[in-house]
């Protein structure tokens, strides 16, 4: 069965990831982490070197290849990777020209080619996709009192100026993803009516990409469902996750960035099933990309 969505596993080869706490910094762990969630269902595997939670701090470019450039080789030379594709998740030119010459094929940019003026080169001479997403400031400040006049109709205005400008530079318009930026400087109310409303970024012709995997939001709803005061931990979060997802499918995403693959691709594949025929053209052409 042809399915209307794809799933980009995360791979955090980082000491401070809310998710995982470095649970993957060692690269054999990571590489092994990396080909389980591709047996699990994973169409793209998506490998970080630096942290982009609330509050992280940055790292160089030689920090940062030093953590994924031996898995980056370690999946090439595994073979298993298939007829999926590598993403790197980075804001740096150095990293994502090193990341494409080792098998990369996608560059996922928190920053949406703000935070280094030759990023938008380095796509552009290259065969890649990319993903632009929506971000107050940079990860230290972006929690900051986040306020925004109409939030989906202020991030639609910021993903297609970013996309203009990724098109001006010379990245042909299929290889642009687009992602709203689920808990990158949003409350929780803001994440909540981009996920209600995530059907008016389709207008933007794109694919979206949606990633709400253990986010805090979860934590902090689910808690405040029963009462307690700390938020869930990242761990107990997948039933939220896999609620999100759902939501954001049927919505329109194209592309679901998880941590627990196999759980949410079953979710994913049962509610698609169900939804069957209100899958639009539009849902079902964005899905794949050249």
């Amino acid at each position: 069965m042809s399915l209307p969505f794809r799933l980009m596993g995360v791979v955090n080869v980082t000491p401070d990831s809310f998710s995982d706490g470095g649970e993957f910094l060692d690269p054999q762990a990571a590489i092994e982490h990396a080909r389980v969630l591709r047996g699990e269902g994973a169409e793209i595997l998506d490998i970080g070197g630096e942290s982009t939670r609330p509050g992280a701090q940055p790292v160089s470019a030689d920090e940062e290849l030093r953590r994924v450039l031996p898995v980056l080789e370690g999946i090439a030379a595994g073979g298993w990777i298939g007829g999926g594709q590598v993403s790197i998740d980075t804001s740096k030119a150095s990293v994502a020209r090193a990341a494409i010459a080792a098998g990369a094929s996608i560059v996922n940019d928190v920053s949406a080619l703000r935070a280094d003026s030759s990023m938008a080169e380095v796509l552009a001479q290259s065969d890649c996709e990319c993903c632009l997403m929506h971000m107050r400031g940079e990860p230290r400040t972006m929690q900051r009192d986040p306020a925004y006049d109409d939030v989906v109709a202020d991030v639609k205005r910021f993903l297609e100026e970013r996309m203009r400008f990724a098109l001006a530079a010379g990245i042909a318009e299929e290889r642009i993803m687009l992602d709203p930026g689920i808990g990158f400087g949003k409350t929780i109310a803001h994440n909540l009516t981009l996920l209600r409303r995530l059907d008016e970024l389709c207008a933007l012709g794109r694919p979206l990409v949606v990633g709400t995997s253990r986010k805090s939001f979860i934590g902090r709803i689910l808690a405040d469902a029963v009462g307690a005061r700390e938020p869930l931990p990242a761990g107990e979060r997948l039933p939220g996750t896999i609620a999100t997802s759902v939501l954001a499918l049927e919505r329109g995403a194209s592309v679901l960035r998880v941590h627990d693959v196999a759980p949410v691709r079953e979710a994913l594949t049962l509610a698609a099933a169900t939804l069957g025929g209100r899958w639009t053209a539009r849902s079902l052409a964005t899905t794949q990309t050249s």
